[in-house]
């Protein structure tokens, strides 16, 4: 059990706090490059991040439910919180896949074939998820860290 709410913890820790890193911190210092910078710079970004996400994805399914159905005995036996983890996380993989699926690549294109105000469009819609979704992750937090007590 010990070994699966590690992994669990450390994946959420990465990849939420990857998104408040990026939101936060870099955004913000990155607003006054020139745009073709800019915008290669949340490519490079986003294409080392990404990779993560997917890895933090694997690894919150499995820890999860593996310690569901090992530890919990199954649905029955997880308390309200779990369940309330579990459907704000599936709404984040959602929204991450198709984040990913959707803008990322039309993103991604648009850099490649220096058509940046198509990547500009593409680059605010991805911010618009990943606000979306850090405040989901945020609270996916707060509902792990307390539920035990309501």
């Amino acid at each position: 059990m010990a070994l699966l709410i590690a992994l669990h913890i450390l994946a959420a820790v990465v990849w939420v706090g990857g998104m408040f890193f990026a939101y936060m911190a870099l955004r913000p210092a990155a607003g006054p490059l020139e745009p073709e910078t800019r915008l290669a710079l949340w490519r490079g970004v986003f294409r080392r991040f990404f990779p993560w996400v997917w890895l933090c994805v694997a690894v919150l399914l499995a820890s999860g439910y593996g310690m569901i159905f090992h530890y919990l005995g199954g649905f029955k036996g997880a308390g309200l919180h779990i369940h309330v983890m579990q459907a704000i996380g599936i709404v984040m993989m959602l929204l991450f896949g198709h984040l990913f699926f959707g803008p990322w690549r039309r993103f991604d294109a648009a850099v490649e074939n220096k058509k940046l105000p198509d990547a500009a469009k593409y680059l605010n819609q991805i911010r618009h998820i990943v606000a979306v979704n850090l405040v989901l992750g945020l609270l996916t937090i707060i509902v792990g860290a307390s539920g035990r007590f309501w």
